[in-house]
């Protein structure tokens, strides 16, 4: 196999994207039960969300194959780096992988791993034009992958664990949204139904705010419940700050770019908002 072919497989997996539903599950892990789980637990976690992950992200280049050829040419698929029937192989492969780990933890997490597998086929295959609904596939399966670290660590119903799994999904919705708004000629071209192009920008966007702004105050719970300390509220108001100050940008963006700058500063608090329940959870 050629450093070419090597190269396009591993771009073809976007690893930040597949590391980082890794990194939430065992995330997920460590506010359930409040410290690193064992390395097993771990690392079969870990690697349960990045193969099902990858699985979906293939098949979403798979799918996007023609209008990548117009948009993207240099993804690996309409480069030829990977061929068609390599995607599909690589897509069953991961899929394996992905549920093969899940079933070191039982039936339970074995059945959540194949749900968020069927949804990721479901929203490639046909609901990534649809809109809202497309968007609450996506937020649901990253919501689902801290749930997915509270159960495979035995405390599914830790009310932290909801709580972070509630801010995830806002804070992805808002992002889905926003992401559809600064999107709007490319999605009308692929005849999308998102709620930029049925409502408008400026409604998209507002959207968008008001989902940041539910991540605030859900944020609030763990305090109000006594679930952390006071070095909680450092990191959280950090977090809030930041989700503040870029939401005011994105109201205020008059371009794409300028709107994508701002989604990046969101995705910076979203970050930090983990690190926060971590430690909080950690030092409590």
């Amino acid at each position: 196999m050629s450093s070419l072919k090597i190269r396009g497989i591993i771009r073809l997996f976007r690893p930040d994207l597949s590391l980082a539903a890794g990194i939430c599950v065992v995330a997920g892990q460590i506010l359930a039960i409040g410290k690193f789980p064992p390395m097993l637990t771990a690392t079969a976690g870990f690697l349960t969300a990045i193969f099902i992950s990858a699985a979906a992200i293939i098949l979403n280049d798979y799918f996007d194959y023609e209008v990548d050829l117009v948009n993207a040419p240099e993804r690996p698929l309409p480069s030829g780096l990977v061929s068609k029937r390599e995607a599909i192989w690589l897509t069953a492969v991961t899929s394996l992988l992905g549920l093969a780990c899940a079933m070191y933890f039982g039936s339970v997490v074995l059945a959540l791993a194949f749900v968020l597998w069927v949804i990721g086929v479901l929203y490639n295959w046909r609901f990534k034009q649809s809109g809202l609904p497309g968007n609450l596939m996506v937020c649901l399966s990253v919501a689902s992958t801290f749930l997915l670290g509270g159960i495979s660590a035995g405390d599914f119903w830790n009310g932290i664990i909801w709580v972070f799994a509630g801010m995830a999904f806002f804070i992805d919705l808002g992002e889905e949204i926003a992401g559809d708004a600064m999107d709007m000629e490319g999605d009308r071209k692929r005849g999308s139904r998102s709620i930029a192009i049925k409502r408008g920008r400026r409604f998209a966007i507002t959207m968008s705010v008001m989902c940041w702004m539910v991540v605030i105050l859900l944020g609030l719970i763990p305090l109000i419940m006594g679930w952390f300390g006071w070095s909680y509220l450092l990191f959280i108001g950090i977090t809030d700050l930041l989700l503040v100050v870029f939401s005011i940008r994105l109201l205020k963006s008059k371009t794409p770019g300028e709107g994508r700058n701002a989604m990046r500063g969101v995705y910076i608090g979203a970050t930090l908002a983990v690190v926060a329940f971590m430690l909080g959870q950690l030092i409590k």
